[in-house]
């Protein structure tokens, strides 16, 4: 099984990318949240999961070890294939996932397109003990950072900017600097918004 790619980045779209490693260009699709990190850079690293079928054998890559273990567990569902995680995966960030199914928000999982009722159901009963064990460790730093997130969030909200935009845009700071304060938080997403 191919776990990772590095190589140099050839071609960059919002559903995939080409990377060359060592003359070989490997087609890997990815989600738009993994997209939205993938920098300028013309090295890159993705992890990545191989999916064999009958007909094709699919790389799909993420930025980080985590989007692809909420990927995989997300694919162990029956009702959801690689297409259906990966358009979740870039409806909501992989910590929104988690505290979805964590928090039991039935209403952001069938809120992505091609999941329904009885879909989003499973995807709680099923995920709701495994999430924590595959991610754990993200689980205490949220909740740290859920308190600066919230304040920082109502702040740029009075500010006017809207609080989705906002939201991705704080994400990405925390996932990059988890021990940013509320101040920090609010001077770099006023940079990026």
């Amino acid at each position: 099984m191919i776990t990772q790619l590095h190589g140099r980045l050839i071609e960059k779209f919002p559903t995939h990318v080409v990377i060359d490693c060592q003359g070989v260009g490997y087609e890997v699709h990815i989600s738009l949240h993994t997209f939205g990190q993938l920098g300028e850079e013309e090295n890159i690293r993705l992890y990545t999961h191989l999916q064999v079928r009958e007909d094709a054998h699919t790389l799909f890559g993420f930025f980080q070890p985590m989007e692809r273990s909420i990927f995989r567990l997300l694919i162990s569902i029956s009702g959801i294939g690689a297409s259906i995680a990966r358009t979740m995966l870039s409806s909501m960030t992989p910590g929104e996932i988690q505290h979805a199914i964590v928090h039991e928000d039935l209403a952001a999982i069938k809120a992505v397109k091609g999941i329904g009722l009885k879909t989003a159901q499973r995807v709680l009963i099923e995920l709701k003990d495994k999430i924590q064990n595959v991610v754990g460790m993200e689980e205490i730093s949220a909740t740290k950072n859920n308190t600066i997130k919230e304040e920082t969030l109502s702040a740029l909200e009075v500010l006017g900017y809207p609080r989705r935009q906002a939201e991705k845009v704080i994400d990405n700071i925390i996932q990059s600097a988890p021990e940013s304060s509320v101040e920090m938080l609010i001077k770099q997403a006023l940079n990026k918004l």
